[in-house]
C-alpha cells in the first residue's frame, strides 16, 4: 500500500450561532483505503504545512507511522512549536486510521487493547454569572454527568482585580452547593493569574474541593507552576500548550502536577501521546487528553483512552453537529461515561459534503485565552 495523496480540509461550524474554523487531515492510498485525521490549532497556515508535509509523504506505505513522525519532525531545523506539531498530528492520526481500516480493527487494538468498557467524561459548569454558572452546572448534571469543569475568571492579564477574583471564588462556591458533594469539579484558569494571585485564589477555593486546579498560571515557568504547588492544597493539572515529550519531562520529574492534559491534535498525535502518558504513568500522574476541538480530536482521544493505564477522565468534547459532519456512529455520553469507539480504524470519518458546504471563515471567533476575550479571524481564504 502506498500514499497517493495528503490534503488540508479547513471548514467552519457554528453550533450555539459563533463559527469556529476546524482543521481536517484525508490521506488517500492506491488501495482506496482514506484516512482522516484532525490538525486543528488557530493557524490557517497549519494547511500549507500539512500539504508541504504530505509531498514528503507520496508513495510512501502509511503503515511505517513511527518512521513519518521522526521523518516530518525533524524535516525542518527549528521543530515544533503548534504550526508544525499540529500538522504532525493530524497526518499520523489519519495514518492510524488507515493502518485499523487494512488490519480490520479498532485503533485502540493496535495499541494494546482496551484497558476499560467506558470512559468517565466531564461537561461544564462555567457561565458569565453566578447563576449563569448554577443554571449550566445543573443543566449537565441533569444529563448524568458526575464531573464539571469551569473557567470561572473574567478578568485579563495576570493580575486580577479583587471584584473579579470574588465573583470567580462565589461562582464555584454556589455550584458546588447546587450540585452537592458527589460531582467532582475542576476548575479552569487558561494561565491568567500571577503565582501569588492562583495561591491566594486557590487557598480560598480549597473548601469547595476542586478536583483540579488546571493551568493556574502560564505554562512556560516550571518554577512558577511549582511555587503555586507547593503552596496550594488543590492538585494542579496543566498540559494543553505543551507539546511532544520533550516538554514534560522536566514537569514530571518535578512532580507539579496531579494530571497532564496534552492536546492529541497539537501535541504529536495518537503514538506521541502514549508515550506522553507512559512518562506520566512512571511519575504516578494521570493522563486526561484535552479535547475543545473537532469531532476527531474526540474520538483519536477516546481510542487512546481506552489502552493508558493512568487514564483518569475525558474532557468532553461532543456536539450535535459532529454526527452531522461525519461518516460514522459517534459516541454518545450516558450516565458520565462515553463508550468505547466502534468500527474499524477510528470508526468515523469526515463527510466530505458536509466540508464543502461548511468552508473557512474568515470571521470565526478565536478564542484568546491569555485575556480570556473573544475575536474575529480576518486572514486570507485558503481554497
Amino acid at each position: 500500500m502506498k500514499i497517493t495523496s495528503v490534503t488540508a480540509h479547513p471548514a467552519a461550524a457554528a453550533p450555539r450561532g459563533m463559527a469556529r474554523n476546524y482543521m481536517f487531515v484525508k490521506i488517500e492510498t492506491d488501495e482506496g483505503i482514506t484516512g482522516w485525521g484532525e490538525a486543528t490549532s488557530g493557524p490557517l497556515a497549519v494547511a500549507s504545512m500539512v500539504e508541504e508535509f504530505g509531498q514528503v509523504l507520496i508513495g510512501k506505505d502509511p503503515h511505517r507511522i513511527e518512521e513519518h513522525w521522526q521523518t516530518l519532525y525533524h524535516h525542518f531545523h527549528v521543530r515544533g512549536g503548534v504550526v508544525q506539531m499540529s500538522a504532525i498530528s493530524g497526518i499520523e492520526i489519519a495514518l492510524w486510521d488507515i493502518k485499523g481500516q487494512a488490519l480490520g480493527v479498532p485503533v485502540y487494538q493496535l495499541l494494546g487493547g482496551a484497558m476499560r468498557d467506558k470512559l468517565w467524561c466531564y461537561g461544564r459548569w462555567d457561565g458569565l454569572t453566578v447563576e449563569d454558572a448554577v443554571e449550566n452546572a445543573l443543566r449537565h448534571t441533569e444529563q448524568g454527568l458526575t464531573a464539571l469543569k469551569g473557567d470561572p475568571f473574567d478578568h485579563r492579564g495576570l493580575f486580577i482585580p479583587i471584584e473579579a477574583e470574588r465573583i470567580a471564588i462565589k461562582k464555584l462556591e454556589a455550584v458546588r452547593e447546587a450540585v452537592g458533594d458527589d460531582v467532582e469539579l475542576l476548575v479552569e484558569v487558561h494561565g491568567r493569574l500571577a503565582p501569588a494571585d492562583a495561591i491566594r485564589i486557590g487557598n480560598a477555593m480549597e473548601p469547595y474541593r476542586p478536583f483540579v486546579y488546571e493551568e493556574p498560571v502560564p505554562p512556560q515557568n516550571l518554577d512558577a507552576m511549582q511555587r503555586v504547588a507547593e503552596q496550594v492544597n488543590i492538585p494542579l493539572a496543566t498540559g494543553e500548550r505543551l507539546y511532544t515529550k520533550w516538554d514534560y519531562t522536566d514537569l514530571l520529574q518535578r512532580q507539579i502536577v496531579k494530571m497532564i492534559q496534552p492536546d492529541i491534535v497539537q501535541g504529536g498525535g495518537i503514538s506521541e501521546l502514549k508515550k506522553i502518558a507512559a512518562m506520566a504513568e512512571a511519575h504516578y500522574v494521570g493522563f486526561q487528553p484535552h479535547n475543545p476541538y473537532g469531532p476527531l480530536c474526540t474520538i483519536a482521544s477516546l481510542h487512546l483512552d481506552a489502552c493508558v493505564p493512568n487514564f483518569m477522565i475525558q474532557e468532553g468534547g461532543i456536539h450535535p453537529w459532529f454526527q452531522d459532519a461525519c461518516t460514522g456512529d459517534f459516541p454518545v455520553q450516558k450516565d458520565g461515561f462515553l463508550p468505547l469507539p466502534t468500527g474499524t480504524g477510528l470508526g468515523v470519518g469526515m463527510d466530505e459534503d458536509w466540508l464543502k458546504a461548511n468552508p473557512w471563515r474568515d470571521d470565526a471567533a478565536v478564542w484568546r485565552p491569555a485575556d480570556g476575550t473573544i475575536a474575529s479571524l480576518q486572514q486570507t481564504n485558503w481554497s
